[in-house]
């Protein structure tokens, strides 16, 4: 099989026998036509394989949803107009009243509102476990158990969870695994080739990787994914052809950019692991991380985020961000630009000061996305910042 380069510029994209083109048209409709009527009904039925209607599916969403599931090493893909829409509806469609959610406590903020606020409203009783202690799961997850969820490398403090182990939990109290790998990409992690049943994506992230598009994705099995599309056509949270377009655009240079985040974010990682101003630094590719073994076993790079705590108080942590001249001040992450964010005040305003605390987001942490600069320009940026202080 071919490298993840080769697969993420190939793909899915044959050239266009007919014109000649080399990237996949986008196909910016809303509706097909068909010349007789009894082909119009048994599309709509599903039983051929005809375009109807783009909140359904569409040619060019159709090939991006089949490169990351080779990418993903899945049988199928659905994408969605965020991440947020894949996230929900991908839950959705596996759980009714009644059912039982185990999650990590260390949640995205629009995860984490979905699951302690969002669901319990429907009858769907929902358990977050402390991400480090694999035993909390272990116990959590018993009869009436549906979903497991987890996060690995979470965000925004870079903790890790044993995907494999999380697979066995869940799957031997009949329930399925999901694990958002955002933070990894297909290029660093992939989760489905270590027990999982479905893995989920904020396709704004890394997979576009150029901060125009905002999409979400999600890929597993076959008769999963035909699920999780059912209800997408219901909830109406399809991605449009153009962003599509974008995102399979961005998925070419995705296995180049990844890499260069990779290595970039050690080395800043490294730096500033031995600055006086900084308390602690979250980054699994650092020795110290608690769960570096867990990094080397199931991550095959260590990723463009980390987040860093400074000595200090919040003030001082809105004055390192504002000095930044590189790295820029901004939500969202995993494009080629270096992003800073202040968790307590922009990422994870859902959660109360308490919430934030237990999950160990200091009122002093900073998250970091490295972009693709030269790292000696990125390094020396925060080193100014630092010493302003």
């Amino acid at each position: 099989m071919a490298k993840e380069s080769t697969r993420s510029v190939h793909d899915a994209e044959p050239f266009d026998e007919e014109s000649g083109s080399i990237t996949t048209p986008i196909y910016q409709t809303t509706t097909f036509a068909f010349s007789k009527a009894e082909d119009a009904r048994r599309a709509v039925l599903g039983e051929t394989d005809r375009y109807t209607y783009t909140r359904w599916d569409n040619p060019t969403t159709a090939r991006l949803e089949k490169k990351l599931a080779s990418l993903e090493g899945a049988e199928g893909a659905a994408f969605f107009s965020s991440g947020m829409a894949a996230i929900s509806t991908t839950i959705l469609a596996f759980l009714k009243a009644g059912d039982r959610v185990v999650a990590i406590s260390d949640l995205y903020g629009g995860t984490f509102e979905l699951m302690s606020r969002i669901l319990p409203r429907f009858g769907v009783k929902t358990t977050l476990v402390d991400t480090e202690d694999p035993s909390a799961m272990e116990e959590a997850v018993g009869e009436g158990t549906k979903l497991v969820y987890i996060e690995t490398p979470t965000n925004p403090t870079l903790k890790l969870v044993d995907i494999r182990k999380a697979a066995t939990v869940a799957h031997d109290a009949g329930a399925l695994l999901l694990v958002d790998s955002t933070f990894a990409s297909p290029i660093n992690q992939r989760p489905i080739e270590l027990g999982a049943d479905m893995v989920l994506h904020s396709a704004t992230k890394y997979l576009n990787g150029h901060a125009d598009v905002t999409a979400g994705a999600a890929a597993g099995g076959s008769q999963r994914i035909d699920k999780v599309k059912h209800l997408r056509r219901d909830l109406g949270g399809t991605i449009d052809p153009h962003a599509a377009w974008l995102v399979l655009r961005g998925m070419k240079t995705m296995a180049l950019r990844v890499r260069a985040q990779n290595e970039s974010a050690m080395a800043i990682a490294e730096f500033l692991s031995r600055h006086p101003k900084v308390r602690a630094v979250h980054y699994p590719g650092l020795s110290g991380h608690p769960q570096h073994a867990i990094a080397r076993k199931q991550m095959a790079g260590f990723g463009g985020m980390m987040s860093f705590e400074l000595k200090g108080t919040m003030e001082d942590a809105k004055r390192f961000t504002e000095r930044l001249k590189v790295g820029l001040l901004a939500a969202s992450l995993g494009g080629v630009e270096t992003l800073v964010s202040q968790p307590s005040l922009m990422t994870h305003t859902q959660m109360s000061a308490d919430e934030r605390r237990r999950t160990g987001i200091a009122d002093s942490l900073i998250r970091l996305s490295v972009g693709i600069e030269d790292k000696e320009d990125l390094v020396a940026d925060l080193k100014q910042a630092l010493e302003s202080l």
